[in-house]
């Protein structure tokens, strides 16, 4: 099958959450071997994924490696580690991030957008720089996929560090498959725009209610069916939806895609 992944090192940071989880879980059963990556405090994140990552696949190999995306020299020596300890990852998913605070951007804190910026977009380029690194060193071509968002294609409103962040990822996704595909370097991007149950999901639900605005109401119920009646499959994605996409861009069955931003967001914009 194309979509398989025998033989393949996956990588994976925000393993502890849902999209990264679920990814996971997929490229389990696809036959790769899967490093999850998180902060230390997402321990008990990562101890469940790996236990469906073994329900999905008894014969999955599944490693913990935690640490910071935004620490570039933790970075470069974990990295560094993976591959000498367990071999180079050529199929990585870019995936930890951080929604940050809703407000309307007069209102927004100037600290906040700098953390949302470093996590989602110095974090991205850190991983991609180290991970292209090692996979040149080796001679080996890969898969990078990077987490954007409908956010950075359209913006959202209340979300202006993060669609700030988002819209970055899309334009270092381009750059850095032009740069890597003389090495046979792949990179991609994946959107997900309201993708249905989960925290992510439960979290911008209620702060956007929270927050006053005029697309918005002030109570949960009202705001998931708007947000629903954006889309014009008027139904949320799933998160296995998404998995789907990544596993796809991860293996041979992209294999002449390089610098796409797949929109999941069942028609919206």
């Amino acid at each position: 099958m194309a979509t398989s992944m025998i033989g393949r090192i996956a990588l994976i940071t925000g393993g502890g959450g849902d999209i990264g989880r679920t990814v996971a879980v997929h490229l389990a059963a696809a036959g790769a071997q899967v490093i999850i990556s998180d902060l230390e405090s997402a321990k008990d994140g990562l101890d469940l994924t790996t236990e469906v990552c073994q329900q999905a696949n008894p014969d999955a190999q599944v490693h913990q490696f935690p640490f910071d995306v935004t620490d570039t020299q933790r970075v470069i020596s974990s990295i560094n580690t993976i591959s000498s300890v367990i071999g180079t990852p050529d199929a990585i998913f870019n995936n930890a991030g951080y929604q940050g605070q809703f407000a309307p951007i007069s209102d927004c804190d100037p600290q906040d957008f700098k953390r949302v910026m470093d996590i989602n977009v110095v974090g991205v380029f850190n991983l991609v720089q180290q991970c292209s690194r090692e996979l040149i060193r080796a001679g080996i071509g890969g898969s990078i996929v990077n987490t954007a968002s409908m956010a950075g294609v359209g913006g959202g409103p209340n979300m202006a560090a993060y669609s700030a962040s988002k819209s970055a990822v899309i334009g270092l996704t381009k750059v850095a498959a032009k740069d890597l595909a003389p090495a046979g370097i792949r990179v991609n991007a994946v959107s997900p725009g309201f993708i249905g149950t989960g925290a992510m999901w439960d979290r911008q639900v209620k702060l956007q209610a929270e927050t006053p605005s005029q697309y918005y109401a002030d109570d949960i119920e009202t705001v998931e069916q708007q947000m629903l009646t954006q889309i014009p499959m008027r139904r949320g994605g799933t998160l296995d939806e998404v998995a789907t996409a990544v596993l796809f861009l991860l293996s041979d069955a992209s294999s002449y895609m390089t610098g796409s931003n797949l929109e999941l967001a069942g028609g919206a914009s």
